[in-house]
């Protein structure tokens, strides 16, 4: 229950953190990444488990998820003093590695042997013996490490968040790695939301000497493209102090070549020369119990931010939540999941599905191997109408934050496309006409996929 309680007001204060800001003509808001990885190699749930239930990870891998985030926990893993446990973590590895799924462990929270949180010299100190055992106990395989989570919310960093205490703590741990386990991936900070004065404290301080990416959780209750702009100012920021002498101009963002991903995270520039520091959307989802939300509305929410951030440079999003946390209709906090709660053993699919589920399956059958190639202008700034290119073959998602339907005009060559819901059902086949595409838009995406499939 502490979980509980603690996890829903660390997204209500979310919420507050990451209110939406406009930040007009930003260079790097809705940028064409077509050199940068596939939509389907960056995207992730966030889990609560160390043991799945027979079949849970099959059925995530089967929705074309290729991450799973989850606390690695410190007062769980070292009991006695300098004596360390991963045993379970083991165990969710062998469970992943079966399904070719990645791991972004979360090196946190406080130990009772040590103090909660750490902040003090010896806890710091025996957090980072612990991190480095971690890492080198999973070393080479290909997991991502993440100091802490949300350290600038009262519930994670008790009684009262303090920046200076984590990034203490953050070099500590970012020292520790870079002397013992240089090969391992090191990100942070995982705000709660994008909180530009403790991120701008973090990367004062030289954290981005030791992050190979910057963590947030863009939380919000509005529409997720708002969060296009507060990537662009947060990418301004990293820009300001993580490229000395990288001879990078403003708008460069995030453009690299294939061959420079190095476990999901980009590592160079296109000319291979320099350091690319990208924004990794770590914990981000729709609640289907709050205010004005539905099931519906959060499959349609979910393909909506995921697209938002893939089509503003952000490598990895992972989904806030694998499953719902309990039952209670009433109880946000239960309803984040892309499944129900109750486990349905001897099926194929052992958790009822949710639209969400199907939203996210659909957005990576349709779009799997495609990159964004380009935002297309259809005369509205409140139309989104996405391109995403696999060499010669284009791939369309449209939608509108008017709560009305409308119909648009799509700049297409002639020819015919099956017009797909963001669920998977096929809603039409149609026609081009006079280079153009006459489609209706709603606040649920739909994808255009040209040529038309062969019929059955």
């Amino acid at each position: 229950k502490l979980r509980l309680v603690l996890s829903f007001l660390s997204v209500f204060l979310s919420l507050s953190l990451s209110a939406d800001r406009t930040f007009t003509n930003c260079p790097q808001a809705w940028f064409s990444t077509a050199n940068s990885e596939t939509l389907d190699q960056g995207l992730g749930v966030n889990i609560h488990f160390t043991d799945p239930q027979p079949g849970e990870v099959k059925m995530i891998a089967d929705a074309g998820f290729r991450w799973v985030r989850m606390d690695f926990v410190w007062d769980a893993t070292e009991r006695e003093r300098g004596r360390y446990d991963f045993s379970a973590y083991d165990h969710l590895m062998q469970s992943l590695e079966q399904f070719k799924l990645r791991a972004l462990f979360i090196l946190d929270y406080g130990n009772a042997l040590y103090g909660k949180p750490p902040r003090t010299e010896d806890a710091r100190q025996a957090f980072a013996r612990w991190a480095v055992a971690a890492a080198k106990h999973f070393a080479g395989r290909g997991v991502i490490w993440e100091t802490y989570n949300e350290p600038n919310v009262p519930m994670f960093w008790p009684p009262r968040p303090n920046v200076d205490e984590y990034v203490a703590l953050a070099l500590t741990v970012g020292r520790a790695f870079r002397a013992n386990v240089p090969n391992e991936k090191l990100i942070g900070p995982a705000t709660s939301g994008i909180d530009f004065n403790f991120l701008e404290a973090c990367f004062k301080a030289g954290l981005l000497d030791y992050w190979s990416a910057v963590s947030v959780h863009p939380y919000r209750q509005t529409d997720p493209e708002g969060a296009a702009n507060e990537y662009c100012r947060l990418r301004q920021l990293i820009d300001r102090y993580g490229r000395r002498g990288a001879g990078l101009g403003a708008g460069d963002g995030f453009r690299v070549s294939t061959n420079s991903v190095s476990d999901g995270i980009p590592v160079s520039t296109a000319n291979g020369s320099d350091r690319v520091i990208p924004v990794i959307s770590g914990e981000w989802g729709f609640s289907s119990a709050w205010r004005r939300m539905n099931e519906a509305n959060q499959g349609a929410m979910l393909a909506r931010e995921l697209l938002t951030n893939i089509a503003n440079g952000i490598p990895i999003s992972i989904w806030y939540d694998w499953r719902d946390d309990g039952p209670d209709p009433t109880e946000p906090e239960h309803h984040f999941g892309l499944v129900r709660n109750a486990y349905l053993p001897n099926r194929d699919q052992v958790y009822q599905p949710k639209p969400a589920y199907l939203a996210a399956k659909t957005l990576n059958s349709f779009l799997n191997g495609y990159r964004f190639e380009k935002r297309l202008a259809v005369g509205s700034n409140e139309d989104y109408v996405l391109v995403f290119a696999r060499e010669a073959d284009r791939r369309i998602a449209a939608w509108t934050t008017f709560r009305t339907a409308h119909r648009i005009n799509v700049p297409l060559g002639a020819g015919a496309s099956d017009l797909i819901k963001h669920t998977g059902e096929t809603i039409a086949s149609i026609s081009a006409n006079q280079q153009s595409l006459t489609i209706e838009v709603t606040t649920a995406p739909v994808y255009v996929v040209r040529p038309a499939r062969p019929k059955p």
